[in-house]
C-alpha cells in the first residue's frame, strides 16, 4: 500500500486525475482506480513506477519505504 499511498499523493499534488496519469502510463482509464482501490489486486509494474519517476521528477526510490514495512514478522526470507 505504501508505493499507491506514494503514487496518489504526488498525482494529487500534480492536480492530476487519474484518467490523466492513465493516459501518461498508457493504460486503461480504470487501471488507475482499480490499483487506488484497497479491494482490487491490481497493483503497479516496476515500469509503472519507473515512468511516474520521470513524470513528478523523482526517483523510483521514493516509491517505496525506506525501512521495511513488516517488522514485526519471524518469517524467513528464503
Amino acid at each position: 500500500m505504501f508505493v499507491i499511498n506514494k503514487a496518489r499523493a504526488l498525482r494529487e499534488a500534480a492536480n492530476m486525475t487519474q484518467s490523466e496519469l492513465a493516459f501518461r502510463l498508457g493504460v486503461s482509464n480504470g487501471f488507475i482506480g482499480q490499483v487506488e482501490s484497497n479491494r482490487s489486486p491490481t497493483k503497479y509494474s516496476m515500469n509503472h513506477i519507473d515512468l511516474m519517476a520521470k513524470l513528478f521528477n523523482c526517483s523510483p526510490k521514493d516509491f517505496f519505504p525506506e525501512n521495511p514495512v513488516n517488522k514485526g514478522s519471524s518469517e524467513p526470507l528464503f
